[in-house]
């Protein structure tokens, strides 16, 4: 029996309700996911001969083998099953935003007796507020700095319910110290309000309130409290005049810009809160040519948003997306409240609308949009590999003299790094500073089960059954000819026969196996840009996890040199104290009320200490 009869034959069997469809290849391996209000009638566009499908399906089809699909009761149902399993499977022939970033907001903890900040990458339904998302980092540290600095509230996790001595963060005056028990409840609750008013952008109604407060002060001839408002007052008014005002009435609104040109799309989105530019993400589609612009505007909003994002209160875009009505109902249900997509006719939307456009265009016509594969060919001639290359991925090791060594591993595809295919080794089983062993350790480790190579491949523990690493087409080492060739030998005692290049700094620079001298990378070309990109990013990882085991270790040690002082014993130490400075300047009494201490084991710890 052919394909095509058993698939007619499966096609009988299909209701004509809302869902969504996944078609797949020999190995079941998903290669579109789609939603239909029909789903018999939509299955069967694509078995008919007389079907015109654009060049991109015509292809996906020579390799469908099989399909399934999933009935839902409507229409809504079925876009939120369409998008999560497009960002769970991530099909080759579906229109995929490249975009692994997950944006930070800043947490303020209403729901606790003594709020706090927190930067957060997930927003759960906890009674907390949470601001913005800041799509450039750095704005929310530049508006966290401000507000510690100004504000002094508790930046530990540690419990305010309880009473403790205070940190070291309170006597360089960085921290008010509710834990002491000393702070007024009200007046710490009034500079928490003072606080949100400053995330939600509302600087007017928030320097009003502290004129006020400063004025009542003077009255009542604390004059050293006023000076304190003053100051912050004019701190306010200096961080007011660096923000970009967009409208003061315009609320929270993201602008999407669209530009299509031969069979490249843009998208520009431009995020507005308060009526304050916060900051614009760009993406680029290609290889969409047979897609609607309907479609792609929709495609675009629903898989951007399916991320751990709060969608604004109005989504403005220079034409309707496809099933428009749905996707406001999906993002109402997920922000909580009424979520308006709209095309505006005049005024500052409009205005904002092709401003976005505009820079889209640019992007689009500017030769900061280069072809990818144009680079990954380039790069594949210089460096004289034996394939052009579909992924990146390059390792480094960080250590000081060989304490604290960490190896780091990072992955590039398709114009981005994919971080879910990160690894980084606690490099434990190399002594002393050997940094060549430890690149050994890190291949070996990384790559020990080798599996077969292709897209979607990648290394399984068979004792799991779970994917560990994608093998990469082409593998960077960070250093030079010594740490390649320590890299070669591991490839050759795995017998993975894939390109292994070595990149240096000082000056940036190849080491290519067959080779004798290296090549230059000063030159700026796209593929130098590249290699050096992918090799600081590995750079980066590995000098993270360093600085965080190095950490470990200063703030630790000192603690596990006393005998009888256990895990537990540390923990209740550092989480009463908060830093080992604050312990020795303790008594032994205020040490010997701590749960698992007597003043016995308090006096050994602070002669412990005072030694040290």
């Amino acid at each position: 029996m052919t394909l095509l009869i058993l698939m007619q034959k499966k096609l009988s069997t299909v209701p004509e309700k809302p869902g969504v469809y996944l078609f797949k290849d020999r190995d079941s391996k998903v290669l579109y996911v789609g939603k239909a209000k029909g789903l018999r009638n939509r299955l069967r566009s694509y078995f008919q001969k007389s079907s015109s499908l654009d060049e991109r399906k015509s292809a996906m089809m020579r390799s469908v083998r099989d399909f399934e699909y999933t009935v839902t009761e409507n229409e809504l149902e079925a876009l939120v099953l369409e998008a999560n399993l497009i960002k769970q499977y991530k099909p080759r022939f579906n229109v995929l935003l490249r975009d692994d970033k997950s944006y930070p907001y800043i947490k303020l903890t209403v729901n606790e007796k003594w709020p706090r900040l927190e930067v957060v990458r997930r927003i759960k339904k906890d009674g907390a507020r949470y601001f913005d998302p800041y799509v450039t980092s750095g704005a929310m540290w530049n508006i966290l700095s401000f507000i510690r600095n100004n504000f002094h509230i508790p930046t530990c996790k540690y419990s305010l319910e309880k009473r403790m001595r205070p940190c070291i963060q309170h006597q360089i005056k960085k921290c008010i110290a509710p834990c002491t028990g000393l702070v007024d409840h009200d007046e710490y609750m009034n500079t928490i309000n003072e606080i949100r008013l400053l995330l939600d952008g509302r600087n007017k109604k928030l320097l009003e309130a502290l004129e006020k407060k400063m004025k009542r002060l003077s009255e009542e001839m604390n004059y050293e409290e006023a000076a304190r408002v003053r100051d912050r007052i004019k701190s306010i008014q200096t961080i007011s005049e660096s923000q970009k005002a967009v409208a003061p009435g315009l609320g929270d609104v993201d602008a999407i810009g669209f530009f299509r040109k031969e069979n490249m799309t843009v998208f520009k989105i431009l995020f507005s809160r308060n009526g304050i530019m916060i900051g614009s993400r760009d993406f680029r589609l290609k290889d969409v040519s047979g897609e609607a612009d309907g479609y792609l505007m929709k495609n675009f909003i629903e898989q951007f948003y399916i991320k751990e994002i709060i969608p604004p209160a109005e989504i403005i875009c220079s034409f309707m997306p496809e099933d428009s009505i749905i996707l406001s109902s999906w993002l109402s249900a997920k922000k909580g409240s009424q979520v308006k997509i709209s095309v505006p006719k005049r005024g500052i939307k409009k205005g904002l609308v092709e401003m976005a456009e505009e820079n889209a265009k640019v992007l689009c016509i500017s030769e900061k949009v280069q072809d990818e594969r144009s680079v990954i060919k380039e790069l594949a001639a210089t460096m004289n590999l034996h394939k052009i290359p579909e992924n990146i991925g390059a390792f480094d090791i960080s250590n000081i003299s060989g304490k604290e060594a960490a190896g780091a591993f990072v992955f590039w595809e398709n114009g981005a790094f994919r971080k879910e295919n990160y690894r980084h080794i606690k490099m434990d089983s190399v002594k002393g500073p050997d940094d060549y062993s430890m690149m050994k350790e890190m291949l070996r480790r990384t790559l020990k089960k080798t599996g077969v190579r292709g897209q979607g491949s990648g290394v399984r523990d068979e004792d799991k059954n779970k994917e560990i690493i994608v093998i990469p087409d082409l593998i960077i080492i960070d250093g030079g000819r010594e740490h390649l060739n320590a890299a070669l030998q591991v490839m050759k005692e795995l017998d993975i026969d894939i390109d292994v290049i070595g990149v240096a700094k000082d000056p940036d620079r190849a080491f290519l196996p067959d080779k004798e001298f290296p090549v230059s990378l000063e030159d700026g070309r796209p593929a130098s840009v590249l290699l050096k990109r992918v090799r600081d990013e590995a750079h980066r990882f590995a000098i993270t996890y360093h600085k965080k085991l190095r950490t470990k270790r200063v703030f630790e040690s000192i603690l596990e040199k006393i005998p009888g002082i256990g895990r537990k014993r540390r923990f209740e130490l550092l989480r009463h104290f908060g830093s080992i400075e604050a312990i020795r300047q303790a008594s032994a009494e205020e040490i010997s009320v701590i749960k698992g201490f007597n003043k016995v084991i308090a006096e050994k710890v602070l002669e412990s200490l005072k030694k040290d």
